[in-house]
């Protein structure tokens, strides 16, 4: 058998000085895991705007390459030549900035755009068995897609480091470290298309 270690001490002063400790220590931790957790919040927005940014510019870099593959096919079709125009300065604009709205703005212009651009495509032979042009429509599509998911991640995390900065009791912590609500991305509402019967 093993023999019971006890550890007796005189009187209850040793007790609340030792709880007194304990509770310090847990205080402390408290703060300290706070604090972490909003500095890897901000961290982590900060990377998902640059993410925003990075797509932004891997769209810039894609739309002159299917403006000139497209160009030929659709001399008919000029409005959608100039709003890949103006979508490729947005978007070229957007992704060396980082204002949020910009970034959104332009990424929603593109977003407009490509589906026409597809109903276009599939309606002219030419287009649609051209692989360098479907290639670069779908390059942008998914380059949309992670456009969409960062700024998803992004609302994400903002919202819940600004439920942090403003709720009880880590909002004591984020006034003591100088922690303010981040701002985000503000959602358009959406455009439902009209239908006519």
């Amino acid at each position: 058998p093993r023999p019971v270690i006890t550890i007796k001490h005189k009187g209850g002063r040793m007790n609340t000085v030792t709880l007194l400790v304990i509770f310090a220590v847990g205080v402390g931790l408290y703060l300290v895991s706070l604090f972490n957790f909003f500095q890897t919040a901000l961290t982590r927005i900060k990377a998902s705007i640059q993410e925003i940014g990075n797509q932004l510019k891997r769209q810039a870099d894609l739309i002159p390459n299917l403006e000139a593959s497209v160009k030929g096919y659709l001399i008919h079709e000029k409005s959608i030549l100039t709003m890949l125009a103006d979508a490729r300065k947005a978007v070229t604009g957007a992704s060396k900035s980082s204002d949020l709205d910009k970034q959104s703005a332009a990424a929603g212009m593109l977003g407009d755009i490509l589906p026409r651009l597809a109903v276009i495509v599939e309606s002219n032979p030419e287009l649609k068995g051209n692989t360098t042009v479907l290639g670069l429509m779908e390059e942008l599509r998914d380059t949309s897609d992670k456009v969409m998911y960062a700024r998803r991640t992004l609302i994400d995390l903002s919202a819940d480091y600004n439920i942090k900065v403003v709720t009880f009791p880590s909002n004591f912590v984020a006034q003591m470290f100088g922690f303010k609500e981040q701002a985000g991305l503000k959602v358009e509402e959406a455009k439902s298309p009209k239908i006519s019967l």
